[in-house]
């Protein structure tokens, strides 16, 4: 059962961070010698994030006065856009992060917190995943199994971005299209989960 649970806030957690998709661009903007510590840094930025949007997104969301329903709602249309971008091909990371921000990225050497942390890997679809992972996981043991999720798709950010090199040669043009279209697939089917159960709480009065 743990085990389960564990598996679906990582693979949800891991396919919306799409690290294979930023490895791609971290190789574009950083020397060889430094993916070492650039992916040490990357993956550190990720996990501060998306723990402190664990601990706070709910209470932000409960300020402006908005219920979990609602942001599972919209959250689903948010993933959803997402994925169909993804299984259409089109680039995602460029609506993230804009051109001035890429470029001034390409002219200083620690890019690991912007833009490749935030918000090439640390975008608007992973925080709208975390709040929702978040506020369903009433118990500590839930948010214990929340907080070891992050934990490991955290580590596989670093291993994949690490390893940028490597599963770029080995995946190749073609094959890095196809991986982000099986992503793309899964967010999709994620989204629906979201949209469809935020719209029946919604529905019910629940």
């Amino acid at each position: 059962m743990f085990l389960k649970e564990i598996l679906f806030d990582t693979i949800s957690l891991i396919t919306i961070l799409n690290p294979i998709a930023a490895a791609a661009i971290m190789l574009s903007l950083v020397k060889y010698s430094d993916i070492p510590e650039v992916s040490k840094k990357t993956s550190l930025t990720v996990f501060i994030a998306l723990i402190i949007t664990m601990f706070l997104g709910g209470v932000i969301l409960k300020i402006f006065g908005i219920n979990i329903p609602s942001i599972k709602a919209i959250g689903g249309v948010v993933l959803l856009i997402i994925a169909l971008n993804m299984i259409q091909g089109k680039e995602v990371a460029p609506t993230n992060a804009t051109k001035e921000e890429n470029k001034a990225a390409s002219e200083k050497e620690d890019v690991a917190v912007i833009p490749l942390g935030i918000p090439i890997l640390f975008g608007p679809g992973v925080i709208t995943t975390v709040i929702i992972l978040s506020e369903k996981s009433t118990t500590f043991q839930e948010k214990g199994i929340l907080l070891v999720s992050i934990i490991l798709s955290s580590i596989i950010v670093y291993i994949v971005l690490v390893n940028a090199t490597f599963i770029s040669r080995f995946l190749g043009v073609n094959g890095l299209k196809i991986t982000t279209r099986l992503m793309g697939l899964i967010i999709g089917a994620i989204a629906f989960l979201f949209l469809v159960g935020g719209i029946k709480t919604l529905w019910l009065g629940n």
